[in-house]
């Protein structure tokens, strides 16, 4: 949940102690244009730098809708001044926002487009401050968020097994996770796979495989224990990853590497 902690920071953070720039007479409207085509995401935090600043604001289009250049995103009316000190933010959030939802959207597309099971998932490669509203970004694309934070799902690393071994740590972990909680196991290798699997992982994480290799290690694995891609795959690997049964490609570039989306705030 977005709090008016988050807003006073963002706008410290632009505003400052002093701000000249901003110090506008009189009431305006406003309006957030796209100048590209993408995918709306980031509207309830925009809203949010509005109403903390005591200007009306209306979104003109839901979050996860395709957009066009030219199309309105939201609204606003108010005082000059405090549309102007939270556009920047406003502008900032939104395009950030917008840019994952986009390129989210098009891992998505792609995966479909071989595989319509296959679920595209984001990782913690997030910005800091920002992993919520990057995370609802990509739900907004039609991705799911993976794991929000440490205590969603024990990951069991490479260190973790180099330390304990992979038995050792898989037991290890079980006994101090709640029976709710699902144990991931990252493994290098197909062979490891399996082996991942009889240890007792909810999930096989296949990491920095090729997609032959991936292929491989997804045939040794049998249900119910899912696999999950991952490591340096980008919107264009989806259709290769998408074709050899994975269960879940994660993608850190879904937040790490998208492009802003381009818009415009405009008054009067």
């Amino acid at each position: 949940m977005l709090t008016d902690a988050d807003v006073e920071r963002w706008l410290r953070e632009d505003v400052g102690h002093h701000d000249v720039t901003n110090h506008v007479p009189g009431e305006t409207e406003g309006r957030l244009v796209a100048k590209e085509s993408g995918v709306a995401a980031g509207l309830e935090a925009a809203t949010a730098v509005f109403d903390y600043l005591g200007v009306a604001v209306e979104t003109a289009v839901d979050v996860g809708e395709r957009i066009d250049p030219d199309d309105v995103v939201l609204r606003t009316d108010g005082p000059a001044r405090e549309t102007l000190r939270g556009e920047r933010v406003a502008v900032n959030l939104v395009g950030h926002a917008s840019g994952v939802a986009t390129t989210t959207r098009r891992a998505v597309e792609a995966a479909r487009a071989v595989d319509g099971d296959v679920r595209i998932a984001c990782t913690r490669k997030t910005t800091p401050g920002l992993r919520g509203i990057e995370k609802r970004a990509v739900v907004a694309g039609g991705g799911d968020t993976h794991r929000l934070d440490l205590s969603h799902t024990v990951m069991v690393k490479d260190n973790h097994v180099a330390e304990m071994g992979l038995e050792d740590a898989v037991d290890h972990f079980r006994e101090r996770a709640s029976f709710t909680t699902k144990l991931e196991v990252e493994v290098e290798t197909p062979a490891a796979a399996p082996e991942a699997a009889a240890a007792g992982a909810d999930i096989v994480l296949l990491d920095n495989m090729s997609p032959t290799e991936t292929e491989r290690a997804v045939d040794l694995v049998d249900d119910p224990v899912s696999t999950e891609a991952s490591g340096g795959i980008t919107v264009a690997d989806v259709p290769d990853y998408a074709g050899t049964g994975v269960d879940v490609i994660s993608m850190g570039a879904l937040t790490h590497s998208a492009p802003t989306l381009d818009l415009s705030f405009r008054t009067g």
